[in-house]
């Protein structure tokens, strides 16, 4: 279960902020998942319930918003998202795609008192 380091790395980064910013109470993270991570949302909640317990994080909402994956063909620019596993522009049918998002995991809000 990754969702545990995964946890403990971003309960680290929630404290330094609550830290800096003398915070005495979480009340909401938010983070920003892409789709192609391979987290499991239960189990994600369920670390991160477990590691705040008895902490300033304690009792906050975990909002977990997943970013689609998204391509942009290289051949002829059109931007598109990506349906399932298959990178192929719906345009021109080229296969010569960047990917612009889906492998995002990052905390995009830290609210608290």
């Amino acid at each position: 279960m990754h969702e545990l380091s995964i946890t403990q790395s971003l309960l680290k980064i929630v404290n330094q902020e609550v830290a800096k910013h003398t915070l005495s109470k979480v009340t909401t993270v938010k983070l920003k998942v892409g789709k192609l991570r391979p987290i499991e949302p239960t189990s994600l909640t369920f670390c991160f319930e477990l590691l705040t317990k008895d902490t300033p994080v304690e009792g906050a909402e975990l909002m977990i918003e997943f970013v689609p994956v998204r391509g942009r063909c290289l051949g002829c620019g059109e931007l598109f998202e990506v349906d399932g596993l298959l990178f192929v522009c719906p345009g021109c049918s080229g296969h010569n795609i960047k990917m612009i998002s889906g492998r995002e995991l990052y905390i995009e809000m830290i609210q608290g008192d």
